[in-house]
């Protein structure tokens, strides 16, 4: 009588992971520097008081599109208020913005995926399958931005319906990531290793499947988490998302549009806010992943 393949015993498998640890690569500088940025943007938006004490609303017409100086490192606005300031303040909007919006996609990602992912057998399951990939096709179908705004057509402009707007924008390319991991480690040999064993399936799906199938979706939310605060901003830019004078980065881009000719530091410095915490997200994200996958590029 063949013998059944024994699942790796808690030792084996950590040592196995041990040595994966082993083998993942340091962060580079890049990833370093990347990680710090985004520790600062956290510290802006969780007390952003510690780095600008000031209120970002208070007005100042005397002090109205005042140029960078000591007294005010990036220049003031049409009402004479602080853009460093209000560009401190601005991090927890639009951060939250992000954050929720990457939340939301990510878990309605999971849940299609998954759903789609443990379809394929039998025939309620081929259709669940098939039916969850005709619908994440047709919203690829649409840009991520486009879809956003279509969202926010029947919800109403505002900083609440802009987040669900971006959130169900990312959520299709969380699925379809989802889909195929869950799909190829259902395949797997410890997958069926373990229903040969008897194993119950929810044993199978929260054990095994699962925790290998969602690892790149921590990674795929850092990738996602620049992307959500740079189309929250391209909304707010277009009066869709945070109203004015709310200290929120696209919303002071839109602002600064009027008088760039005379006060470029309102749109330059919101700007590179958004730029580099983008930026920053992506770098990190890209840095982990190859760090997950053992340093190959």
């Amino acid at each position: 009588m063949t013998a059944l393949p024994d699942l790796p015993r808690g030792g084996e498998a950590t040592r196995a992971s041990s040595s994966r640890a082993r083998r993942r690569p340091p962060l580079g500088a890049a990833e370093t520097v990347a990680a710090a940025v985004l520790l600062l943007v956290v510290a802006m938006a969780v007390a952003p008081g510690l780095l600008a004490p000031g209120d970002p609303l208070a007005v100042s017409p005397v002090d109205a599109f005042a140029a960078p100086s000591l007294a005010h490192p990036f220049g003031t606005d049409e009402s004479g208020r602080g853009v460093w300031t209000r560009v401190v303040h601005g991090a927890g909007a639009s951060l939250t913005i992000g954050l929720v919006a990457t939340v939301i996609g990510t878990g309605l990602g999971v849940a299609l995926g998954v759903l789609a992912g443990l379809g394929g057998r039998g025939r309620a399951g081929r259709a669940t399958d098939a039916g969850v990939s005709r619908v994440l096709e047709v919203l690829f179908a649409l840009p991520g931005l486009l879809l956003a705004l279509v969202v926010i057509a029947f919800t109403g402009p505002g900083a609440v319906p802009a987040t669900i707007a971006v959130g169900l924008a990312t959520a299709p390319g969380y699925a379809r990531i989802v889909r195929s991991q869950v799909a190829a480690v259902r395949r797997s040999p410890m997958v069926e290793a373990a229903t040969v064993l008897g194993r119950r399936p929810a044993v199978v799906l929260v054990r095994h499947v699962l925790p290998n199938a969602l690892a790149p979706v921590v990674v795929l939310a850092t990738l996602g988490l620049g992307q959500a605060v740079v189309w929250a901003s391209s909304l707010s830019y277009l009066g869709l998302g945070s109203p004015p004078p709310a200290p929120e980065w696209g919303a002071m881009l839109s602002a600064g549009r009027t008088y760039l000719a005379v006060a470029w530091w309102m749109t330059v410095f919101p700007g590179l806010a958004v730029v580099v915490t983008a930026a920053a997200a992506t770098v990190l994200g890209r840095g982990l992943a190859r760090r997950g996958q053992g340093g190959r590029p």
